[in-house]
């Protein structure tokens, strides 16, 4: 069983930045990969950025360019650094962590962005 805390979500104006945390309860090299993904309100939830354990990413369309997905092995912990945000990105995050063939979830982290 792995568990994954996210932290870091809060509200901020359009054009500002915040960085989300994923801390993982297990050692991340042994993770196959760990993503982040949003879901706002009456919509699905949806992937925003993945890193593998090789360090291998990959974002979303919609966000290339201003949020970067980045890990710190000695600390357990991915990151999602989000820069000029937008209304639109407004959502409540989670932290995914898939060991084949099992998928963990955090508990989600609230981000709002004011216009």
């Amino acid at each position: 069983q792995v568990q994954l805390v996210e932290s870091g979500g809060g509200l901020v104006q359009a054009g500002g930045s915040l960085r989300l945390s994923c801390a993982a309860s297990t050692n991340i090299f042994s993770i196959n990969y760990m993503g982040w993904y949003r879901q706002a309100p009456g919509n699905q939830r949806e992937l925003v950025a993945t890193i593998t354990s090789r360090g291998t990413t990959n974002y979303v369309d919609s966000v290339k360019g201003r949020f970067t997905i980045f890990r710190d092995n000695a600390k357990n912990t991915v990151y999602l650094q989000m820069n000029s945000l937008k209304p639109e990105d407004t959502a409540v995050y989670y932290c995914k962590g898939r060991i084949i063939p099992y998928d963990y979830w955090g508990q989600g982290t609230q981000v709002t962005v004011s216009s």
